[in-house]
């Protein structure tokens, strides 16, 4: 009876524990630029826009991610909606753990001194 309390215990912490720090990722509003993960701030395709550049190096296997500033977020979540994004200024809200932000929502970002 003693071993099975024990063993139940255990197997709970081991369900509990990811569901915890899931809750305990921070949450997130950030304004920045939709990018990929190879190039970042700098794209380096020539005769390409920044979102051709994007939209080419997420085909080929790269991620989505977010500049901010000198900073480079990869994006978790959601691909086809970061798609039309690709190079633009966007307001992300989402979850951040380590490095990755992952998004529950994206839309663009309103230019600084405009108000609706």
């Amino acid at each position: 009876m003693k071993m099975t309390s024990i063993l139940v215990l255990a197997l709970m912490s081991g369900i509990m524990i990811p569901a915890i720090q899931q809750v305990h990722a921070a949450s997130l509003t950030i304004d920045g630029i939709v990018s990929d993960s190879m190039c970042g701030k700098k794209h380096m395709m020539p005769g390409k826009t920044d979102a051709q550049c994007v939209q080419e190096c997420v085909k080929s296997g790269s991620s989505y991610a977010l500049v901010v500033g000198d900073k480079v977020y990869t994006l978790a979540g959601m691909p086809q909606s970061v798609a039309p994004f690709a190079g633009k200024h966007v307001h992300v809200e989402g979850s951040l753990k380590d490095n990755t932000i992952t998004i529950t929502s994206i839309s663009d970002a309103m230019p600084k001194g405009m108000k609706m």
